[in-house]
């Protein structure tokens, strides 16, 4: 069987927060959602769980932080272009969340960017030239 992702992510607001997912590419997967959970895909190897404060409660012994407060993990997501990793950011701002957290990084052979969607979490949006890439990770190693 092919390795997957499922991240699971505490929401506030179900509707918004898919309505945010979708925007910015996901499509729903409408038999693992229910007015406790959406399930967000991303590719045919990522899917974004989105829970309700009290249904992710059921997972985890823990308290739920404020993510718009403090910051435990940072999820970085390919993209297939430059174009797509701006378009993506600038939907995510105008979906609800933030797509200005901090300035862009430009290394020629990477471009990424970051965004909060409306509970906090944080995303980045990378693309890679692996060819152009592959020579200045020799460098680096050497």
């Amino acid at each position: 069987m092919t390795k997957m992702i499922f991240v699971n992510l505490p929401v506030s607001d179900l509707a918004a927060s898919t309505r945010f997912y979708e925007a910015i590419g996901c499509r729903k997967n409408d038999q693992f959602s229910n007015e406790s959970a959406s399930s967000m895909v991303w590719s045919d190897l990522i899917t974004f769980q989105l829970l309700t404060h009290g249904y992710f409660a059921t997972f985890i012994s823990k308290p739920i932080p404020d993510a718009h407060a403090t910051c435990q993990v940072m999820l970085c997501l390919s993209c297939d272009s430059r174009e797509e990793v701006d378009r993506v950011a600038a939907t995510a701002g105008s979906a609800g969340g933030k797509d200005t957290i901090r300035a862009p990084i430009d290394l020629g052979f990477l471009y990424n960017r970051a965004f909060e969607d409306p509970d906090g979490h944080v995303f980045e949006l990378a693309w890679m030239d692996m060819k152009a890439a592959m020579p200045a990770a020799d460098t680096v190693s050497a």
